[in-house]
């Protein structure tokens, strides 16, 4: 019988903080590398809907990465469960591409995010599930 990894906060804050660290310097590599093999990734309002597995999670980061640049994300606050955590933060940076579908035109950009993430015994994020204030992004992204 396999014994399950007990998760500290300091565990969780590690491996997402290192998720973070890999997603601003534009790192696919490194950000999948976070993720388990059978990850779920599920960002609320990507119009592909959720994923399963890293290779198709590569797909949100490829288009990510080009719609957003010089990012940071400063943490609000988070929440512990046994084998989860919830991060509030803050993103910054710039929208050269066409992030959510809106023309960025390189124009600053800030925005709320809520993570709910969930770990497998090994410490990977099996589950990465993203909300994010869509109100606030195409209230600094107007259209023509």
């Amino acid at each position: 019988m396999r014994t399950k990894m007990m998760l500290t906060p300091r565990d969780m804050d590690r491996k997402i903080d290192e998720h973070f660290g890999f997603e601003a310097s534009d790192n696919i590599e490194g950000v999948l590398q976070t993720l388990a093999e059978d990850v779920e990734h599920d960002v609320v309002g990507w119009p592909f809907g959720p994923s399963h597995g890293r290779d198709a999670a590569r797909a949100f980061y490829d288009a990510t990465f080009s719609d957003l640049s010089e990012s940071s994300v400063k943490c609000i606050r988070r929440l512990y469960g046994s084998d989860f955590l919830v991060d509030e933060s803050l993103w910054r940076g710039r929208a050269p591409g066409r992030p959510f579908g809106l023309e960025g035109r390189d124009r600053p950009l800030e925005f709320r995010l809520l993570h709910v993430i969930e770990f497998n015994d090994r410490g990977d994020i099996r589950r990465e599930n993203v909300w994010l204030d869509l109100a606030a992004i195409m209230q600094q992204l107007p259209q023509d």
